[in-house]
């Protein structure tokens, strides 16, 4: 595939989506898990940014490889791209336990008069309810923190000296 448009790499414009998107979507599942006025609020919109996001980082993965190919190789942009080859598992833990939360949340949690409530004992659902939140803090800290280290790497690929690296 041609990661080009007119000319200029596609890899900076997939990745700024990235760096926005996909902090965005681990901090609203935070918000979501820890506080019930947003969760209410954000329904959806947590677990679709998050599939979003999941699907942009192997573009961005792509399209910073077909770029590595047309740039002068250093120990900075090998950082980096090791770096970016870890994002991928945080992408799909994020999207899962926003899924999970969501559908936890909306089927369990809060049905609706039309479903019927499922018969879970409380004990079961305060332990679901903390294995989620353990999962919740897991998969969006390690996002956050992934997506930084990512970010700062391509940073000092792109703007240090080459001697540097």
């Amino acid at each position: 595939m041609n990661w080009e448009l007119n000319g200029l790499p596609l890899h900076p414009l997939i990745v700024h989506f990235v760096v926005v998107a996909f902090p965005g979507a681990a901090l609203l599942l935070l918000l979501s898990a820890f506080w019930p006025a947003a969760r209410r609020q954000l329904g959806i919109i947590t677990p679709l940014l998050a599939l979003a996001s999941l699907i942009a980082v192997p573009l961005a993965t792509s399209s910073g490889e077909s770029l590595e190919e047309k740039v002068d190789g250093s120990a900075l942009l090998e950082t980096h791209t090791e770096l970016g080859d870890t994002l991928l598992p945080w992408a799909i833990a994020v999207f899962v336990v926003a899924a999970a939360l969501w559908a936890w949340q909306h089927y369990v949690v809060t049905p609706d008069a039309q479903r019927p409530h499922p018969t879970l004992k409380a004990t079961t659902r305060r332990g679901a309810t903390i294995v989620l939140s353990v999962l919740v803090v897991v998969a969006s800290v390690g996002a956050i923190v992934t997506t930084v280290r990512i970010g700062d790497s391509g940073a000092k690929a792109v703007w240090s000296d080459s001697s540097e690296g």
